[in-house]
This record gives C-alpha cells, structure tokens and sequence, in this order.
C-alpha cells in the first residue's frame, strides 16, 4: 500500500469533546469517524486493526474448543420474552417493529439466541460439552454515550455460551475460558488481572472481569503482584487436560476492582511489598449462570438416566472494539499511538524523503518489496510532504518501524531504521535493516 492512495484522514488536533486519550488519538490518527452519539464509522486504518484483534480473539476461542458461529443483530422479542428479560431489561434496549407489527430488538447480547439454536438441535448428554461463540456488532441505548469506543452504543463484541450436563462440567468449560482469555491478552501486549466479580442473584464464586493496567483507566485495582507479573499460560496447553490447577494458581493470589476490595483481606493474604494498587479498564467478563436460561427456555437434554434436564450454562463477553481503546490508553506517548506489533495497521513504514528522485525512489522500492516479501505488511510512505509531517503522522498513527530512505544515506549506502515504542534509531545497509525489522 502506498500513503498517496490511501485514506488516512490524521487531525493537528482533536475535536473539544473527546475526554480520553484513546478518544483523541483514534480520531486524531483517522481511525474513527463519530456518525451519532455512540456510534462510528471504522475508517481504513481503525478497520485494519479491529480487525487483527478480532482474528487474535478467534484464534484463541478455536484454540480452546469453542465454535464460531454468527448470529443476527435483530432479535424476536419473543425469545426475549421466554427467558422473562424483554419487560426487565429497560431503556438500554433497542425496541424496533417490523412491516408486520412483530416486535423485534437490536441484539445488546445474544444469551437467548444461542439457547433457542442449542435447543433445536442437541439433544443428549453425549453432545456435551459445547462452546457456541459469535463476533457480532452489539447495541445497547447508552443515556450517555462516552469516551469514544470504550463506551459506545453500537460495539463489537465476542461473546461466547458454554453448555454442560452439570455443574461440575461447567466449571471445566469455564476454566478453558479464563485461561484463553489470559492469552488473548497477552498476545494483544497486554497485562491483564483477573478479579472476582459479583455474580448477583445467581451466587456462588465463577465470575471474573478482566482488567487491564492502564494510568488512565477508569477503575482502581488491587492485586499481589506476583500474579501480575504470572503472565499468560501460553499456547500449549493441554485444554482436554486438568486446568484447574492453572487456574487456581492465579486465583489464589488477591486481586480486586474497587468495587469488590476489601482491604483487611488485602493486608492479610498479601505481603505489604507484593500489593500492587493500579489503575485499570475492564475489557472481558465471564460467568457462569446455571440453569438462568436453559430452565425458562426448556434447553433440555437427557441424561444418562435418560431424564431431561436443563443443561448448565456461562457467557463469556471480549468488547473487540473497546480493546482498542485499552490498548491505546495502556501503550501511548506525547507523539500518538505505541501499537503491538500484533495488531499494528502496518508492521513498518518505509519512508521516502525525496519522492519522485529516481535513484530514491528505487531504494524506496526495494525496501518496500523486501518487507512485503517477508510478510511484515508495510506501507510505502510517497507522500509529497515535508519530512517532519511524514514522521509526525507515523508516529501519531503508530506503526512500530519506520524504514527511512533519503538522500545522503543512499549516496552512502545505508538507510535508517527507527523503532516506535523505544525511539531507537539504527543506520544500517538496507539488507541489514531489513533483517532487523523482521528479527
């Protein structure tokens, strides 16, 4: 891709009424554009990198068993109505009819949905377990609207609906999402803490948000430290093995939102030098609800008794696009966004400070070609401008390497390279650039 083609609408500055930093930057950096309150447009660069975190999302479900599948964003009230929650969910909910009068919803989640498909189809305890996942855009009726995609009326989101024979199953099925949900994290460079959340009227201990570190994040978290610094599981693990140790080993440890923190707690299960108190944003949920929707709604299945009974049931929610807000507010600098590697717009940049100099130009050429080669998808900034705004937008858009191409360094045979997160600069040949880049 070469910047003079592309759609790459960068702003000096950002409108007055975005509040938070990821706000300013994904307007600032053409990401977004603001249709209606809550609600925006993905421009070419926004929708690259919604994108990557959605396929690191689906690559970790797949991994841990679950299966994709994709539901509508127009719901029957009807299925609403049979789990008892279209009169009590309230304003937030998006009520439309259609031509023939029947009442439908725009879908805020899909808890109903995925039980009516089960339902339909699975009958017997020897189809369990399952994990039914979708990535499906969301709405909910936000009173106010804030904070640009952290807290949006329309957002995409992954959700996903374990269904077991009992209880004990369920929290199998539960494990295999907190430990994937610690891997997605960690591949989207983040540092995520899972805290116990409140499982309201259903009870019990199998509920936890994930929140990741960030200084402007809008919750205060309470943790031991050696559960930050854990890490994620990794790749391989045995998922048709016994996870609860895993598990048990990040939840042992304290870690609290200030919403659930006790601080006697806090001083007696960890030591004064391992407690950690940070800011942090929520960006996953999981839970297990039992029989909540399987019972009203009669997902039955026979057992090995041969009597039916409501299957077990947890959701297990990823706000995609909210985590480029988190990213964002977890990774960025006076200059603009400091994106991972994984899910950067592009892996590098190759610059071109004399466009339309042939022997420039060729270099410029050559380098682009090599990353392309090498899979680093890079873009190839020929743009008639001054070399300061070229390096401004770049690195207000962050895209980790930038590959600099002029004159002086063509005449002796090398080139810059320049590292986004780290400001580290390098002049090398161009084969040894390359190499860097893609080490």
């Amino acid at each position: 891709m070469r910047l003079s083609r592309y759609f790459m609408p960068t702003l000096r500055e950002a409108p007055s009424d975005a509040q938070i930093v990821s706000h300013q930057l994904m307007l600032r950096a053409g990401m977004i554009r603001q249709e209606a309150a809550g609600i925006y447009a993905w421009l070419p660069l926004g929708l690259k990198v919604l994108k990557k975190v959605e396929q690191i999302v689906r690559e970790e479900m797949n991994r841990a068993g679950a299966i994709e599948i994709l539901m509508p964003t127009l719901q029957l009230a009807d299925l609403w109505r049979e789990s008892g929650r279209y009169d009590d969910y309230g304003e937030e909910m998006l009520r439309i009819k259609d031509r023939h009068e029947r009442d439908l919803l725009y879908g805020p989640t899909a808890e109903e949905v995925v039980t009516e498909i089960f339902r339909a189809y699975v009958k017997s305890y020897k189809d369990l377990p399952k994990n039914l996942y979708n990535i499906q855009w969301k709405f909910r009726d936000e009173r106010r609207p804030r904070f640009g995609v952290m807290r949006g009326r329309e957002f995409l989101m992954k959700d996903a609906y374990s269904f077991d024979v009992d209880e004990a199953a369920a929290r199998r099925s539960y494990n295999r999402m907190f430990l994937a949900y610690l891997n997605v994290y960690a591949r989207l460079g983040l540092k995520a803490i899972p805290v116990r959340a409140d499982t309201g009227p259903i009870g019990g201990d199998l509920s936890h948000e994930f929140i990741i570190l960030a200084e402007t994040g809008e919750s205060e978290v309470f943790a031991h430290r050696d559960l930050v610094e854990m890490g994620a599981p990794g790749a391989d693990i045995d998922w048709n093995g016994d996870l609860q140790p895993l598990v048990e080993q990040r939840t042992s440890l304290y870690a609290a939102s200030d919403e659930m923190h006790n601080q006697a707690r806090f001083e007696a299960e960890a030591p004064e030098d391992k407690r950690m108190n940070a800011r942090g944003i929520e960006v996953g949920h999981i839970f297990y609800f039992g029989e909540k929707y399987s019972k009203p709604m009669k997902a039955l299945v026979a057992g090995s008794d041969g009597v039916e009974r409501p299957v077990h049931m947890g959701s297990y929610g990823v706000g995609v696009s909210r985590l480029l807000g988190g990213i964002i507010e977890a990774s960025h600098d006076d200059a603009g966004i400091i994106w991972p590697d994984s899910v950067a717009p592009f892996g590098a940049a190759v610059v071109n400070l004399r466009p339309g100099e042939a022997s420039i130009d060729a270099v410029a050429e050559q380098a682009y070609q090599a990353l392309l080669g090498a899979g680093k998808d890079p873009v190839l900034d020929d743009r008639d401008d001054r070399p300061g705004a070229k390096f401004a937008s770049l690195d207000l858009v962050g895209i980790p390497w930038q590959l600099i191409v002029g004159p002086k360094g063509v005449a002796e045979g090398v080139v810059e390279i320049k590292r986004r997160a780290t400001g580290e600069r390098q002049t090398l040949p161009l084969e040894a650039a390359i190499k860097a880049i893609c080490a």
